[in-house]
């Protein structure tokens, strides 16, 4: 089977979108005013889709689910700070939802990938 690399992954793709989005939105006054917070979620952000690359880029399933794993506790730190960004009025209620949606969205397809690569599925 022909590996596509991970630009093929949907859930890298969506990890992706996440985090120019997350970019976009950490881009306002409240965020520009609060660095620790903004650069926190941006490395969270970011860490996803780079975990998930990392993973589907390694050698054996096994090192590939350890990367998946750290993506997907990337996805809870996320979560919790945009929570923490939404509960301080720092980010709108259409961006909470669409943000914490997506964090699901995409922790659901990790977990269906770990299993995918640990030949549970």
């Amino acid at each position: 089977m022909d590996k596509k690399g991970f630009r093929e992954l949907r859930v890298w793709q969506k990890a992706k979108d996440l985090a120019v989005y997350v970019y976009k939105v950490t881009n306002s006054v409240d965020f520009n005013k609060d660095f620790g917070l903004r650069d926190q979620i941006r490395r969270a952000v970011v860490s996803i889709a780079s975990n998930i690359a990392e993973g589907d880029e390694r050698d054996t399933n096994k090192e590939s689910v350890r990367f998946f794993y750290i993506a997907k506790g990337s996805v809870a730190e996320l979560l919790t700070q945009i929570i923490i960004a939404s509960e301080i009025s720092y980010l709108t209620d259409k961006d909470f939802k669409y943000i914490s949606e997506e964090c699901e969205t995409i922790g659901r397809m990790l977990g269906k990938l770990i299993k995918i690569r640990r030949g549970n599925a």
